[in-house]
């Protein structure tokens, strides 16, 4: 079973894998979103993420980040009485931290995606052995991201989570070569290739 045989019996994983995962995504909102959602996963699984992801754009304003910039300890308490929602006051603090972090980055890059992508050029990376299922879960790129952006104030954001966000938006296509979804990528958008970068715990999911 190749390696994007996600979770056949979660529907909204597969959809979100064949509709969202790895596609160039150059919306800051959207990077917001993936990114904070990234930022809550720590700890939970991805699916969970999923299911409550209308609850999250709820409680968040749909992840209007100039919105949760301006919030406070009372919607702190908002956010935390909402029914599904994930009871961690550090959590939600840090997504209105964050929220203050992207506007600055915005104002110095112009926009968050423009900051993003300049690492790898504006295009997609393709790195060796990804594509035959040899994924780490982070590498020197997610290592110089996390860096800097924990200089710059972003809180819940590691190296490993920021390896997952550049997966989602497309920075590195890491579906399997067998996944229709990797050659669309590649088709559609500029690559360019490069060897592994100090990987870590790299799973071999070519037999899965």
């Amino acid at each position: 079973m190749p390696y994007c045989n996600w979770d056949a019996g979660s529907e909204i994983l597969i959809r979100y894998h064949d509709t969202e995962w790895g596609e160039p995504l150059h919306d800051d909102r959207k990077q917001f979103e993936f990114l904070m959602m990234e930022a809550m996963q720590c700890g939970l699984n991805w699916r969970m993420m999923m299911e409550k992801r209308e609850i999250f754009r709820s409680c968040f304003d749909g992840f209007d980040y100039d919105k949760v910039a301006l919030y406070d300890e009372g919607d702190i308490g908002r956010i935390m009485a909402t029914d599904g929602m994930i009871k961690s006051p550090r959590k939600i603090a840090a997504i209105i931290n964050n929220a203050r972090c992207f506007q600055k980055m915005r104002e110095e890059f112009g926009s968050f995606d423009a900051y993003l992508w300049k690492y790898s050029g504006g295009k997609t990376i393709l790195y060796d052995r990804h594509a035959r299922g040899m994924i780490p879960s982070s590498n020197g790129l997610s290592d110089k991201i996390a860096k800097e952006l924990k200089k710059r104030g972003f809180k819940f954001l590691g190296s490993i989570t920021v390896y997952s966000h550049l997966q989602a938006c497309g920075i590195i296509n890491d579906h399997d070569k067998n996944c229709p979804c990797y050659k669309r990528i590649n088709e559609n958008h500029e690559t360019v290739k490069k060897r592994c970068d100090h990987e870590r715990d790299v799973r071999d999911y070519s037999d899965f």
